[in-house]
């Protein structure tokens, strides 16, 4: 197989692109830097398409090398022929190269394999062959022997040697699996009387061909605890005719052996694997959907806009044991703790109100941050009323605290903050999501921040590298404060591995702030290659080289200076923003022909030219910030056609939940999104979206509120 074309084919790329990421990959280079520094080189892939081509890559290569097992196996068999050969060679998926190797894999103790220990193989030939004169019964009596008893033994002998001859056909396999897919249905039926949630699939059936993912796993789950079995439902006559077709000669009593043997293959070898496949596959693209969502909710959570520079308390709801509180300076920097007791069962709210109005005065707070967890509708009505009595301009905003006990309870937690206990973590933790999304939730494993479904069935390592990739990709793509950042957000940066990133920050306590991205050098352990691949993603906001403190890659240093030189600008004008001349300069000149005289591409002369212009960026500025409330509203409160704005809080294969500010989020289906047809949910809505909705129906009991985003909708 020629891997390369075969990537370029199915990422729709050009060869060209193909094989440059390739080489760049086989090189030892991370995918953000390949997606950032060598646009060049791949023609400008994004680190979503690396990653996939990364992915497909490993896939196809492992093709290959099952590929030469297999050959070395039937080889070594002597059974190899040139069909066989062009068969492997032309196998496109694991899948079918099983099929093809199945006859030759080394089998355990089966029906046929007994019969051919008894020496029945030359009768199951005989009849196989269907052009012998003698009847079956007559060929029968010829095995007759102490381990073949009568005729009919040596007949059913045959027969299971037979069925397992059909069985192992390629070409059967294959097209009974290519009917199956697009004629079979899935069937639920109930297993208990009481089903809960999975009522719906008491009695249940939808074509395999259109199934939604998101049904899949949820029958997987159903079945998996016991509520319901499942099964594939398929013609069988239709995959029986496939079968004769091939293996069916004449119309002979030699014949009817043999669609016996068909017959028992079928029901009891070849549909049982090929709904087993059938359902493993429905459930691997199920996975893959889930997880395509689970990772882009993710990437959109981690980028959402930070609330920078404000003084921030954090609060963490309890009832039995209080709302924990931690107020935090606008870098992250605890300045206070407490506990407070305003719900019930202690609703001590008067006292509560005191101790939050002193901290919001002695550290001029400005903004409340509040964990969405147990207690949290009651604090954020207290909190409502704290910012209504001080009237200072105040606003909260309820914070997702998925994971924050799993944080706050870790080795990591406790080496960050050993003088307090885990509860008071949590609430600095919430506090600190507020301020910067990213930089808190990478010191937890994405998985448990929850932003997706049925995460806790998805396969952990196919889960686990597609989160992580997004993690990465999303640290890169903003940059990381080279003298600020923890351990924890250096290990995500392009080339730096766990113990580098610890011995970065050992290197900054034991000398002090880093001067330059240069003395990155210094640090134990990392090497040329490292500093390559991980100094463009690095800022130096201190360094007396402006560069540094943009996502201009040293290695383009002498590139950057000559542009500055030949639009007579300095380091100083870059920090004032008097960089109008590099505008004007791309006026006159086009950025090819600039970027011819520079020695370098034009994707990084574009690239140059926007950092240059906008120093120490932040990609998350340039969207919508986020919702910030003053007062507070019950589920109670909601009447049907009430518009509202929310925010966007998950988006799954059905619709989004989106959180309106009465601490149950609000269902919007996919119907209820737009008056377009869309495929998914995803195609508009992204996690962290400003939208306005129309309240459908409130149910209070079953804490249920389905919303619209189509004004018309509305009652």
């Amino acid at each position: 197989m020629d891997i390369i074309s075969k990537l370029a084919e199915e990422l729709s790329i050009k060869r060209t692109q193909a094989e440059s990421a390739v080489k760049l990959i086989d090189e030892g280079n991370t995918i953000p830097f390949i997606a950032r520094y060598r646009k060049e080189v791949t023609g400008s892939l994004d680190d979503q398409v690396l990653r996939e081509l990364n992915d497909r890559l490993s896939y196809l290569r492992n093709l290959e090398e099952q590929k030469e097992k297999v050959t070395s196996s039937i080889t070594e068999q002597e059974k190899m022929t040139d069909e066989i050969r062009l068969a492997i060679d032309n196998a496109q998926t694991l899948t079918e190269l099983e099929d093809i190797y199945r006859p030759y894999r080394p089998k355990r103790k089966t029906r046929a394999s007994v019969a051919k220990e008894k020496g029945l193989e030359p009768l199951a030939d005989y009849i196989y062959e269907q052009q012998g004169k003698a009847s079956p019964l007559e060929e029968a009596l010829k095995y007759i022997n102490e381990n073949v008893p009568t005729a009919e033994d040596a007949l059913q002998g045959a027969r299971d040697i037979i069925a397992e001859t059909v069985s192992d056909d390629a070409e059967g396999r294959k097209r009974i699996r290519n009917v199956c897919k697009m004629n079979a249905s899935l069937v639920c039926e109930g297993a208990k009387e009481e089903l809960g949630v999975y009522e719906m699939y008491a009695q249940y059936s939808e074509p395999v061909k259109s199934i939604a993912s998101h049904r899949v796993l949820a029958i997987n789950r159903a079945e998996k605890e016991g509520f319901i079995k499942a099964s594939l439902d398929f013609d069988k006559l239709k995959a029986l005719n496939i079968l004769y077709s091939i293996h069916v000669h004449g119309n002979s009593a030699l014949s009817e052996e043999v669609i016996e043997a068909i017959n028992d293959s079928y029901s009891r070898l070849i549909f049982p694997s090929i709904e087993r496949e059938i359902r493993n596959e429905l459930t691997e693209k199920a996975n893959e959907g889930a997880i395509k969502v689970f990772a882009g909710n993710t990437r959109q959570l981690l980028m959402q806009p930070p609330v920078k520079n404000r003084v921030t308390i954090g609060l963490d709801p309890g009832y039995r044991t209080g709302c924990k509180v931690a107020v935090v300076d606008g870098t992250g920097k605890v300045l206070d703790t407490a506990v407070i007791y305003p719900v019930p069962p202690h609703s001590k709210v008067e006292q509560a109100k005191k101790i939050i109005k002193d901290l919001v005065k002695k550290h001029n707070v400005q903004i409340f941050a509040i964990g969405n967890g147990t207690a949290s509708h009651e604090t954020e009505v207290f909190a409502a009323e704290v910012i209504k009595e001080l009237d200072m301009g105040l606003s909260y905003m309820v914070v997702s605290e998925a994971g924050a006990s799993v944080y706050s309870a870790s080795k990591l937690a406790a080496e960050e903050f050993p003088e307090y206990d885990v509860s008071l973590r949590s609430a600095v933790s919430i506090a600190r999501r507020l301020q910067d999304p990213l930089a808190e939730l990478v010191k937890i494993d994405p998985k448990a921040i929850g932003v997706g479904q049925y995460q806790h069935d998805m396969p952990k390592n196919q889960l686990s590298d597609a989160l992580d990739g997004v993690v990465e990709d999303c640290v890169n793509s903003v940059g990381v404060d080279l003298n600020t950042a923890s351990a924890q957000l250096l290990n995500r940066v392009s080339g730096l591995s766990g113990t580098v990133a610890k011995n970065i920050v050992a290197y900054r306590t034991e000398y002090g702030a880093f001067k330059s991205r240069n003395e990155l050098k210094k640090v134990s352990k990392l090497g040329p290659k490292a500093f390559e691949q991980c100094a463009g993603f690095l800022r130096v906001a201190e360094s007396d080289n402006v560069l540094d403190n943009t996502s201009v890659h040293p290695e383009s240093y002498d590139a950057a200076n000559k542009l500055l030189k030949l639009c007579n600008v300095s380091n100083s004008d870059i920090r004032e923003g008097k960089t109008q001349n590099i505008a004007k300069k791309l006026e006159e000149e086009s950025a090819s022909s600039i970027a011819s005289q520079l020695g370098i591409g034009e994707p990084t002369l574009i690239d140059i030219v926007k950092e240059i212009q906008k120093p120490g960026r932040d990609p998350r500025d340039e969207l919508p910030p986020p919702l910030l409330r003053t007062d507070v509203m019950g589920i109670e409160d909601l009447k049907p056609g009430m518009e509202l704005k929310g925010t966007v809080r998950n988006v799954i294969d059905f619709g989004a939940f989106v959180d309106v500010g009465v601490h149950q989020d609000g269902l919007v289906h996919i119907s209820q999104i737009t008056n377009k047809y869309i495929k998914h949910p995803g195609d508009v809505l992204k996690v962290g979206d400003i939208v306005t909705v129309w309240v459908l129906s409130v149910d209070v009991k079953k804490n249920r509120i389905s919303l619209t985003m189509i004004k018309d909708k509305a009652v």
